[in-house]
């Protein structure tokens, strides 16, 4: 895969090359012509191996991830980069855990409901509870114990079902009981604390009130129904947390039965007052969790070039792409051309430039990693654990550059296939927003499309891929995207859809900027708060 610039090449991008003024005069290596080693036949070479039928549409912890990966490292070990992770290896090993229901049933005086219609539970914040019948449920408020308002005083919950609303007291001005201000503490925006104490306390089960029950079951009936993970032993509700289940307000009164008023007065007692009541509601209730649990194990692949400057080479930049996708369902492959294939054959071709300029003698005076993550579709998953579990120091990561999705058109650019999406550029360094923007205006002439980089975009793209691991702990952070399209998560994902040219300008894109990043004299400065 090693590329021959020809001497008429060389020329060429030395002339580009002399209309560009990097930061620092000490730069050997002229960026033109190792930019222009990122071609549509390279990026192509890679994408049809990762996109291929082989890989199974590398879901993390399948046998298709783990080709991926070993490809990937092949690639790095060919370029000559040094194993720097652990004893010696480019795989940064991490151990998911993927939890589910196997079965789950909540029924009140014999009558059966149904999970995601009338209640929903879920599994990582869930202890598996053998089928355990109930002949009260204590009405115990808000669930809340605080100095300023407190559910539990003078109650005893063991091995009890308990019924709370969810939030917290709020009085007729909207002043909450709690904190005595309009402003709602953790009681009302973390629900998982309320759990933790149910446990301290001992209760067996909570019953939450959800009084936005069609919206938030909305939300639970995605996560469950996917395949999410978690890595690490997740939240160990066996540890932390009272089994619990949110329920309908219909579910509700069934359990209240008759004692309903006696509650809504109790309700508005604790608005009116601060003043908490606990109401002993006779109902036989029925609860089953029974849980599936099982451990997935994934790998971040690490191709590391050391820094040439004495002075700089301490300081770390990071190039991600995440290189897993959704896998296989039955007999149907999600090959994930785009989503990421597309970024990871980028990253690859980038490294390969990087690499070049250092066997030519004249390699990048900050190191440079260039990261392949896993669990990016289960939630971050795999840049998280790289950001909490270090390989080198973060406070020495002057930045992260993410590619993810860099190669086809969105109907908004269908006539002009030159664009890209810049995301967070600005979010945190001017300098960095200033060192794309020139690099573009210097090479490759693409149109810069700002529109997800606002702070209103409906999408929240920021926050939704492998960069925002990093920008969440104050490192500048520059994402590349080419927006959706209508294969996006389907099965049509496939390499003949990809626009290799408009795909290795952006690469090109990635590489100077990333080369002036690594290679000027003064550290991008964050300077946004």
């Amino acid at each position: 895969m090693k590329k021959i610039v020809t001497g008429l090449l060389l020329a060429l991008c030395l002339q580009g090359f002399s209309q560009y003024q990097p930061a620092s005069e000490q730069v050997m290596s002229p960026p033109g012509a190792l930019g222009a080693m990122i071609h549509s036949e390279g990026l192509k070479e890679h994408l049809s191996i990762l996109a291929s039928d082989e890989f199974e549409g590398r879901e993390t912890g399948q046998p298709g991830q783990r080709k991926a990966a070993e490809y990937i490292a092949g690639v790095f070990e060919s370029y000559g980069l040094p194993k720097v992770v652990g004893d010696s290896s480019y795989f940064q090993k991490i151990a998911f855990i993927s939890e589910s229901w196997n079965r789950i049933a909540l029924s009140v005086n014999g009558q059966d409901y149904r999970h995601l219609w009338d209640y929903y539970a879920h599994p990582s914040t869930n202890a598996t509870l053998p089928e355990t019948r109930f002949e009260e449920v204590l009405f115990l408020g808000y669930g809340i114990e605080s100095e300023q308002y407190n559910d539990y005083r003078g109650v005893d919950v063991r091995g009890k079902a308990i019924l709370i609303y969810d939030g917290e007291p709020v009085n007729a001005s909207g002043a909450s009981m709690v904190t005595g201000t309009k402003e709602l503490s953790e009681w009302a925006t973390d629900w998982r604390r309320k759990m933790r104490l149910a446990r301290e306390k001992g209760a067996a089960l909570v019953l939450v009130i959800d009084g936005n029950f069609k919206q938030n079951v909305a939300d639970v009936r995605r996560a469950i129904f996917s395949t999410g993970l978690q890595y690490g032993e997740g939240e160990n509700p066996e540890q932390n947390y009272a089994n619990n289940c949110f329920i309908t307000t219909k579910v509700a009164k069934d359990i209240l039965g008759s004692e309903y008023k006696k509650v809504i007065r109790a309700r508005k007692n604790m608005q009116k007052k601060g003043k908490s009541k606990v109401v002993p509601l006779k109902c036989r209730l029925t609860a089953l969790q029974d849980k599936f649990k099982r451990q997935v194990l994934g790998e971040n692949v690490l191709g590391y070039i050391e820094g040439t400057d004495e002075k700089l080479k301490g300081e770390l930049l990071v190039i991600t792409a995440h290189y897993d996708h959704l896998g296989k369902r039955g007999s149907a492959i999600y090959n994930g051309a785009d989503d990421n294939g597309s970024g990871t054959s980028t990253v690859l071709e980038v490294a390969e430039a990087f690499a070049k300029a250092r066997e030519d003698g004249a390699g990048p005076r900050r190191s440079v990693l260039f990261m392949l993550v896993s669990g990016e579709e289960k939630g971050l998953l795999g840049s998280q654990y790289y950001v909490e579990h270090p390989v080198f120091p973060l406070e020495n990561t002057i930045a992260n550059i993410n590619v993810d999705m860099v190669g086809r058109v969105d109907e908004k650019h269908k006539n002009n296939p030159e664009y890209i999406y810049v995301i967070g550029s600005d979010r945190l360094s001017t300098d960095l927003h200033v060192i794309n923007e020139q690099a573009n205006a210097t090479y490759t002439k693409l149109e810069l499309d700002y529109t997800y980089n606002a702070d209103d975009d409906p999408n929240r793209y920021y926050y939704r891929s492998d960069h925002y691991n990093f920008a969440r702990r104050g490192i500048p952070a520059i994402f590349y995207f080419n927006g959706t399209h209508a294969d996006y998560h389907r099965t049509s994902d496939t390499v003949e859809k990809i626009q290799f040219d408009k795909m290795a300008k952006i690469g090109q894109l990635v590489f100077y900027t990333a080369w002036e990043l690594a290679n000027r004299e003064e550290r991008i400065k964050v300077d946004v708060k």
